[in-house]
């Protein structure tokens, strides 16, 4: 679209970033519901600044907490246009790009989860799966849902874990924003509660600097049911969000951390940008920003990266 970019040097101090997910979008509708959701609270509004035409837009303004900012909008669109694939990121504009990215793997930057594909490999039947449901949803302790699951393929061949290899699938998004935020100087670590098997692999083929998962143990070619202790959890992602800071001399306001289930919540709570990602009802809940419809570009969106700056991967 046409509209002028707002003038680097007169930035406001918070921004409203609005991303479809689909073409077609209203966009003169939707940006006027915006500014008239915004206007009687109070903000400063600053000309729109297009990041992707026709697909994701910055909103500058001053004199609003982003948090009153981005409820606001969101409650308008759905009063005045109904329910749309938007997402809507506002923060602080200082220091929105992120020099450190902390990646959740399954059902974040691939769309499985591999323990429940391993399993479906060996004919376990739907069980492993509902505790996996269970555990991301945290209704139960991750850690013993991890040391339940792994019990069941004790003894199993580990060639099975080739075979569950074969099926990952990466997400759309996932390989333009690890590509694009290392090519802009920032550190990249995939960080997972499931195994090393499939770590190193979604690594070696997305181009991350750093994968850290759990260790299945492996006994004379057959899988031994059991784990290296102690198990990669919740507390363990937000140890690693937070060693990996200070290894590179990075305030967590530095870091964005992307994830989809309960052992998540606390890096992303702790992160600069903590993002659920089409997430299970609990993080989507608790998390302080989600991203519901868009691809895994919309955290390169967040930051304030343009269509094109983003690399293909």
């Amino acid at each position: 679209m046409g509209e002028p970019s707002v003038d680097k040097a007169s930035m406001s101090e918070a921004v409203l970033t609005l991303i479809a997910a689909a073409s077609g979008t209203d966009w003169p509708r939707l940006l006027r519901v915006a500014n008239d959701a915004l206007a009687p609270l109070g903000a400063h509004l600053e000309p729109v600044d297009w990041l992707a035409s026709e697909h994701a837009v910055d909103l500058g303004f001053d004199g609003l907490d982003p948090d009153q900012a981005e409820a606001a909008v969101r409650v308008a669109v759905e009063r005045e246009i109904g329910n749309i694939p938007l997402d809507l990121v506002a923060q602080p504009r200082e220091g929105r790009r992120k020099r450190l990215l902390v990646a959740d793997m399954e059902s974040t930057i691939i769309a499985n989860e591999m323990l429940d594909e391993l399993a479906d490999v060996l004919g376990l039947g739907p069980g492993i799966a509902e505790v996996t449901r269970r555990a991301m949803n945290g209704e139960i302790d991750f850690a013993a849902a991890l040391r339940e699951r792994v019990a069941l393929l004790s003894g199993f061949p580990a060639a099975a874990l080739d075979q569950a290899a074969t099926r990952i699938r990466i997400n759309p998004g996932a390989a333009q924003l690890v590509a694009t935020m290392r090519g802009a100087g920032a550190y990249t670590a995939l960080v997972s509660g499931g195994f090393r098997s499939f770590t190193r692999l979604v690594k070696a083929r997305l181009g991350f600097d750093v994968e850290i998962a759990n260790e299945l143990v492996i006994s004379e070619g057959r899988i031994a049911g059991r784990v290296q202790e102690p198990v990669l959890g919740r507390d363990a992602k937000l140890a690693m969000l937070n060693a990996l800071a200070a290894e590179r001399r990075l305030t967590l306001a530095d870091t964005v951390a992307v994830g989809d289930g309960a052992n998540d919540l606390a890096m992303l709570e702790a992160a600069g940008l903590g993002v659920a990602y089409h997430a299970k009802p609990i993080a989507d809940e608790h998390a302080r920003h989600r991203i519901r419809h868009a691809d895994l570009t919309a955290l390169l969106y967040a930051q304030g990266y343009r269509e094109a700056e983003i690399k293909r991967g």
